[in-house]
């Protein structure tokens, strides 16, 4: 069966799939303040359509699999990083509200070892 979304009173077919690392990263998501939220579902929905590369500024390739996602919004920045896998899915792997003008390393490194496990369950998986 297909999906379907309905956005702005049209119909599209959704092509891209969007999960998430854990439930905790879930979690994460949902209690964030609320305007940084409600863009990111935006931003989510139009990924679910167009594929995980909006261009900037809402995303950017980092290297290696990794993205990242800008959200902003009147509360502040989110920022949300991501992979994609074969099947057209697009995996939320971490995400932080941003308070400086550079990216802590130590968010940037809780997401490329989880882009490292994902990667490393799709080769078994694949195996």
């Amino acid at each position: 069966m297909t999906e379907v979304i309905i956005y702005d009173n049209i119909k599209y077919m959704k092509i891209w799939k969007v999960t998430f690392f854990s439930e905790k990263v879930e979690a994460q998501i949902l209690a964030m303040p609320r305007g940084i939220r409600v863009r990111f579902l935006h931003l989510a929905q139009i990924m679910q359509r167009q594929g995980a590369d909006l261009g900037m500024p809402h995303t950017r390739a980092l290297g290696s699999g990794l993205y990242e996602m800008r959200a902003k919004a009147s509360e502040g920045i989110g920022r949300y990083f991501y992979c994609t896998l074969v099947g057209k899915e697009i995996v939320i792997l971490h995400c932080f509200v941003k308070k400086t003008q550079k990216t802590p390393q130590r968010h940037l490194k809780i997401a490329k070892n989880r882009l490292n496990e994902v990667k490393n369950e799709q080769k078994k998986t694949n195996a």
